[in-house]
């Protein structure tokens, strides 16, 4: 059963779908759900009654992930879109982003839990700003494995020249962050070339097929997998008479292995203690690993509650109240140096203040700006913040759980930015 588990989680690929305004996002992945024939019927109806009421000539397959209304209409993507999939090889879980500049931050939340990204460029017009930003945004994510799809050949008749030239000068750009892996794939989502089946009518292309490039890669999980980490959202004692002296610690296990008779460091606090059980419902376990969520019970009586942290001795997390990090804005209203907020570190919480902006990124150069630090919406820049307490936290790119942080604004309560620890 326990093998049959970690089966189930290799052969789920969560990947994101990236690029400019109308670059085919949508129409990629109605055309891969279609050609798979991972559409039920129902949809298949209403897909074509939506096309025939918005005046298509042909079944318009983009409408199977746009699903706000104002998408329709305008023909673009707003919100992310999730969908579901499977074939034989592998279960899917795809987020389809917004390209519009003004939603960076739905892509940024749509990627933030992917493991390959997938950005389009449109045959004709080459790479652009939102590629750039794309690929900025996935490297930030600490996305390793990058698809470029090079769609629309069907409108530069299918021309192996302009596939070469485009990816070279991905390539390039590719370069400046150092995936595990890049794949390029000329394509045409419209009319299905090279999406499930090979393209008749670029013969000189003989890589995989973009459903067979997603059901064979091999993603290799970050330091994700190897740190142990196990945030505590909540106490459990039920002070039954069958139970009456259990106390145990739920939470999902942010990652690593914990086994039953694991030395622990509590944080924040610091105290040790040994695991004397890994329990799920009625059920015990010898050991657990990242993304189960359990109960965890201690050798010892100690002062623990929600926001706590359990790591293995042999590799320990960072502590600090000053923290420098790379910050997405969300909201409106811009950033406020000095500006007090509430920001939330795994299940653990604590007021700060932003002590100082040091740089924001310019992505049309890639390059570091200092001259202008005004933070606004959708912008991407590095700051210092200062907490009222120590936090306990990993890099982002050692673990993008205990290294992520959300920032909250106190007097409403809205969610204004995401945040990776450098």
């Amino acid at each position: 059963m326990e093998n049959d588990s970690k089966r189930e989680l290799r052969d789920l690929l969560r990947f994101t779908t990236a690029g400019s305004v109308d670059d085919g996002k949508s129409t990629l992945i109605g055309r891969l759900l279609y050609d798979s024939k991972s559409i039920f019927e129902d949809q298949m109806d209403h897909l074509v009654q939506s096309s025939k009421r918005l005046g298509k000539e042909t079944i318009d397959l983009s409408l199977l992930t746009d699903g706000l209304r104002d998408e329709r209409e305008q023909g673009i993507t707003i919100d992310v879109a999730y969908r579901y999939f499977a074939t034989p090889e592998r279960k899917f879980i795809i987020a389809d982003t917004p390209g519009h500049i003004q939603y960076t931050r739905n892509m940024v939340t749509g990627a933030s839990t992917a493991d390959l990204a997938v950005i389009l460029i449109d045959a004709r017009k080459g790479v652009l700003e939102q590629t750039l930003r794309h690929t900025y945004i996935a490297a930030l994510l600490d996305i390793r494995y990058l698809v470029f799809c090079i769609n629309k050949m069907d409108m530069v008749n299918f021309s192996e020249k302009v596939f070469l030239d485009i990816r070279e000068k991905l390539g390039q750009l590719a370069d400046r962050f150092d995936p595990e892996e890049v794949h390029y794939l000329p394509m045409s989502a419209k009319y299905g070339d090279n999406v499930v089946e090979a393209s008749e009518n670029m013969d000189w292309y003989e890589g995989p097929t973009f459903l067979r490039l997603l059901e064979t890669v091999e993603i290799k999980k970050s330091g994700n997998t190897s740190v142990a980490r196990f945030p505590v959202q909540t106490v459990i004692r039920p002070q039954s008479v069958e139970h009456h002296d259990y106390r145990g610690y739920a939470g999902r296990i942010a990652g690593g292995i914990f086994h039953e008779g694991d030395e622990v460091v509590i944080y924040p606090s610091g105290s040790k203690s040994v695991i004397t059980s890994i329990d799920v419902m009625e059920k015990r376990l010898s050991e657990a690993g990242t993304g189960e969520s359990v109960s965890i019970t201690l050798a010892d009586q100690l002062d623990i509650g929600r926001g706590y942290l359990f790591a293995k001795k042999d590799d320990l997390p960072r502590e600090a109240q000053e923290i420098d990090l790379m910050v997405c804005w969300f909201n409106e209203k811009p950033l406020r140096p000095g500006g007090r907020y509430l920001v939330r570190n795994y299940s653990n919480e604590v007021p700060c203040i932003i002590k100082s902006v040091n740089y924001k990124m310019n992505i049309n150069k890639l390059e570091k700006e200092t001259s202008d630090l005004l933070v606004g919406m959708n912008d991407i820049a590095s700051i210092t913040i200062k907490t009222v307490k120590p936090l306990c936290f990993d890099s982002y790119k050692k673990n993008n759980i205990t290294g992520s942080l959300v920032f909250i604004e106190e007097g409403s309560n809205d969610t204004v930015a995401a945040g990776m620890i450098d």
